[in-house]
């Protein structure tokens, strides 16, 4: 069994004295509704659960009024095994996307203190399916995506005391003992090429087979095809699937800036703007936007028709590449690969572990007529962090020269190597961006 860190944010839900309905939200295939089944089965004496996908015949619970009690009497009818237990009680709503008037109705059963509602959707940030009147001020939202680096870790076997001594070097800027660096560079380079898509890793897991994890994300990229042909609007549908299987090539070049004209000769924002939205709403990418300056909120300076675009799993990105890629990346020794294609590989890689850290905006500052660049620039409490990534062995110099500014109090520069600290740079192994 994959262990979910998504099961400690539940349980700190289910604690709040006062908590709302929870929303998890989240690309399909990541593994939402197997977590909320483990934690319902786990947390609860009665546990009540709808698949509006499976069965739309459900609609039906929600086609009246949607008061609470009204809900529960035709849930009673519908689902006569069903058992209300007096605050023990879990209803979890999946694929709620699906039913509008269910999301209405989360708005009344938040105020119906003797049950707990978990509702998940896969499509909840498109335009699919939108209710009449959304629940504002009922819901806490938990955004959920495939396994993270650490949970990787664990399902590879890497001890709990082994990340913390990791954790620990990162934190007091002291090496890593060489014979864990070098076993963790390794399995670095495995979550590259495999990702954290749950029935790809249980089939590398079950079988050690990376032809067999391949197999299962290249099916699940033909989901998303059919997800996207019967998901978003008509005039979307086509375009959303051309931006979205043209990121290995938007990532292969020398600069990384998403480009129209890479998905169409010619094409332009006007054409495959709300392409780009739509893949956003369906948590199938991030965009992450160059800046102007470096003035907090950094938000406030981006350049709106200057970004790139990653996929929420690197793995996915890795199934859209030739499968002698995946090799080239594993024995890097030979240097095989283009530098812009490792590099955009890399960098996609460590946008994936700094989302699933929480980081719900990102950015990066590229000066086009000249070679300053810094891959991503975040917010923490001590300000403006910069984070260059570097998947050979060039020199930091635009990172150098960043950090000669007054208001950047340290950056981080990820590399194959060990831990080091150069007045304000501090050098990281790639992994430990786990930590950031």
């Amino acid at each position: 069994m994959l262990k979910r860190e998504v099961t400690d944010e539940l349980k700190q839900w289910k604690e709040t004295s006062d908590h709302k309905c929870l929303v998890i939200r989240g690309a399909r295939q990541v593994g939402k509704t197997y977590a909320v089944e483990h934690f319902c089965e786990t947390e609860y004496s009665s546990f009540i659960e709808i698949n509006f996908l499976e069965n739309p015949s459900m609609k039906k619970i929600f086609s009246g009024d949607l008061d609470a009690k009204t809900i529960k009497k035709n849930m009673s009818l519908y689902i006569p095994e069903g058992r209300f237990v007096q605050g023990d009680t879990c209803i979890f709503l999946d694929e709620i996307q699906e039913c509008p008037e269910a999301i209405t109705s989360l708005k009344f059963l938040a105020n119906d203190k003797s049950i707990d509602v978990i509702a998940s959707g896969s499509m909840l940030g498109t335009d699919h399916k939108r209710p009449t009147s959304y629940p504002v001020g009922s819901i806490r939202y938990i955004d959920m995506f495939s396994l993270n680096f650490r949970e990787f870790l664990i399902a590879s076997g890497v001890a709990e005391d082994i990340i913390d001594e990791l954790r620990a070097c990162y934190r007091n800027r002291t090496q890593v003992p060489w014979a864990i660096h070098d076993k963790m560079m390794e399995l670095f380079r495995m979550y590259i090429i495999l990702g954290g898509m749950p029935e790809a890793l249980n089939m590398y897991f079950e079988n050690n087979s990376i032809a067999d994890a391949d197999r299962k994300v290249r099916d699940i990229l033909n989901d998303y095809r059919y997800d996207i042909a019967h998901y978003a609007v008509a005039d979307v549908k086509i375009k959303a699937e051309e931006c979205y299987f043209s990121l290995p090539n938007q990532l292969s070049k020398e600069n990384h800036k998403f480009k129209y004209s890479n998905v169409e000769k010619g094409g332009t924002a006007r054409k495959f703007g709300s392409s780009i939205d739509w893949l956003k709403g369906a948590y199938l990418i991030k965009c992450v936007y160059n800046l102007s300056g470096y003035d907090i909120p950094l938000g406030n300076g981006i350049i709106k028709d200057n970004f790139r675009v990653y996929p929420t799993d690197i793995g996915l990105l890795m199934g859209m590449f030739d499968k002698n890629v995946k090799e080239y990346i594993l024995h890097p020794d030979g240097e095989m690969l283009g530098g812009a294609v490792k590099g955009g590989i890399y960098e996609a890689a460590i946008a994936d572990i700094l989302i699933k850290n929480g980081y719900k905006e990102l950015f990066f500052r590229k000066n086009e007529t000249s070679t300053f660049e810094i891959e991503f620039l975040i917010e923490n409490r001590d300000g403006v962090i910069p984070v260059e990534v570097k998947a050979g062995k060039s020199k930091s110099k635009s990172l150098d020269n960043l950090l000669k500014r007054d208001d950047i109090p340290y950056g981080y520069k990820l590399i194959d190597g060990n831990v080091g600290v150069t007045g304000k740079k501090i050098t990281l192994p790639l992994y430990m961006s786990m930590f950031i």
